[in-house]
């Protein structure tokens, strides 16, 4: 496995640089917030990497942070994401405007970006839940001043009562910040019912 590579920048071409380690070229596919930030040619540069191995091509991805790198490989667990496709997200947001997505459940931010629809939105949110970095951070920044602990306690609660993500998680929203775990679910279900 090939976990990091550092060396000198030689050639850009979105989404690929290739970079020369030892009289070695690699050509490494990035995300745009990498890809952004990547020095002038000619200059050194470190990379955390993923490789991928296929059949057919043995392909190697790069990213400015640790962080990034992790959200990749989060993306990848969920099935139909690939990775380009899961290059192609972390293209169209960073990994913490991600981790708040998917702490407010909001499908349509990443119904905006190419080659996701609805169905691949909703798995996204599911799947994605707890599982990023930053994601607490995101939690508590979402909205009120209720804990992530306690966010997640309700949001736990009321999809073990039936309710889907996106309806638990606009009742979470409507939610002050003040209340406990027991009001809170209490609240969130006369929400939820004078909305249905």
């Amino acid at each position: 496995m090939i976990g990091r590579i550092a060396g000198t920048l030689l050639e850009k071409h979105p989404p690929l640089v290739l970079v020369d380690v030892g009289g070695v070229g690699y050509e490494i596919d990035v995300p745009m917030s990498t890809f952004y930030n990547l020095p002038a040619l000619g200059e050194k540069l470190a990379l955390h990497t993923q490789l991928i191995v296929r059949e057919d091509a043995h392909q190697l991805y790069g990213f400015a942070t640790l962080d990034e790198r992790a959200a990749f490989r989060q993306l990848l667990k969920i099935s139909g994401v690939g990775p380009k496709l899961a290059l192609t997200i972390l293209s169209g947001m960073s990994v913490a405007e991600l981790s708040q997505v998917v702490a407010a459940q909001e499908v349509g931010r990443l119904v905006k970006i190419p080659g996701i629809g609805q169905k691949t939105a909703e798995r996204l949110l599911l799947e994605l839940r707890d599982k990023l970095p930053g994601a607490g951070v995101a939690l508590l920044s979402s909205g009120g001043g209720q804990a992530p602990v306690a966010r997640n306690d309700v949001l736990e609660a009321l999809l073990a009562l039936g309710y889907n993500e996106r309806e638990a998680g606009w009742a979470i929203k409507q939610l002050p910040g003040d209340l406990n775990v027991s009001d809170s679910i209490r609240q969130s279900l006369k929400l939820l019912s004078s909305k249905a």
